[in-house]
């Protein structure tokens, strides 16, 4: 049996758990509280900002995950979180006698401070504008330095079921300029899972993973062309007293590299993906 462990299994971490339980594996939990995992996860009480090995720790990990989402952007507590929560856990699995096969880091998209709609790829220089890019950089630098195989995986914004704050937003009156075009990248959290589940799938089959790779669905997009779309479906206009976009910074991802690894988005932009969402929320206009 495939062992896995998933630290910080929140939405995206349980997401993947509960496809990896479908596969037979073992998956272990890791997060503060863990009463709302999903049965058949195993669970595993830590707080990764503290330095003391979780009580409890598996004997034996094949693979890990890390995806802990800090939920506000404060510098110091991503530097707690994906910076020192990752020294913690490598440290924790370095008591083991053997390291895990693998390790995938989740990491942003905001790592890219391209900001003109230029493409971005792997291969682009990531060179931070903010004090929280770089600190997921020094965290990805961790991982890929820990003497275990690893790779980082780049998300671009996560939507899916209880993400929905554009769609409140839109429903609100969103205003958002057309002009200078500011480029959107997004990937629903299912595709976000089936990213790093496809991944891991396969390291399982001795296949070499690249470093690094983007999660990002197929179409990058203008915000304000989402925005329209979205007042479109739900039956709303944006309103003078509406809340107005505050999104900086303008790039386009490009996820060639994970589509020619075999992975395919199962909502290839935000249209398939939002139309789900609203189906979910019982109908568009609703």
């Amino acid at each position: 049996m495939k062992r896995v462990l998933v630290a910080g299994c929140g939405d995206l971490g349980s997401a993947l758990a509960l496809r990896l339980l479908a596969r037979g594996w073992q998956v272990y939990g890791l997060r503060r509280d863990t009463s709302e995992l999903a049965p058949g996860i195993e669970p595993l009480v830590a707080d990764l900002c503290e330095p003391q090995q979780p009580a409890q720790w598996p004997a034996q990990i094949d693979y890990v995950v890390y995806c802990p989402a800090a939920g506000r952007r404060d510098p110091e507590l991503y530097q707690r979180l994906y910076v020192d929560g990752l020294r913690h856990l490598l440290g924790w699995l370095a008591q083991n006698k053997r390291k895990p096969r693998y390790l995938l880091q989740v990491s942003s998209t905001a790592v890219y401070a391209q900001a003109d709609g230029q493409w971005v790829s792997e291969n682009s220089p990531a060179l931070a504008a903010s004090d929280t890019g770089r600190l997921l950089l020094a965290a990805e630098d961790l991982a890929l330095r820990s003497g275990i195989p690893a790779s980082v995986v780049r998300l671009a914004g996560i939507y899916g079921p209880g993400r929905t704050r554009l769609i409140e937003q839109v429903r609100a009156g969103l205003q958002v300029a057309a002009e200078p075009a500011q480029y959107t990248n997004r990937i629903h959290r299912d595709d976000a899972a089936a990213l790093l589940e496809h991944l891991l799938l396969l390291v399982d089959q001795d296949e070499l993973l690249a470093p690094c790779y983007l999660g990002v669905d197929d179409e990058p997009a203008a915000m304000h062309e989402v925005a329209a779309w979205l007042a479109g479906q739900l039956g709303v206009e944006s309103r003078e007293d509406g809340p107005v976009s505050t999104r900086v910074g303008s790039k386009r991802c490009s996820n060639a590299l994970a589509r020619e690894s075999g992975w395919a988005p199962q909502y290839p932009s935000y249209r398939e993906g939002y139309a789900a969402l609203l189906g979910e929320q019982g109908g568009a206009g609703s």
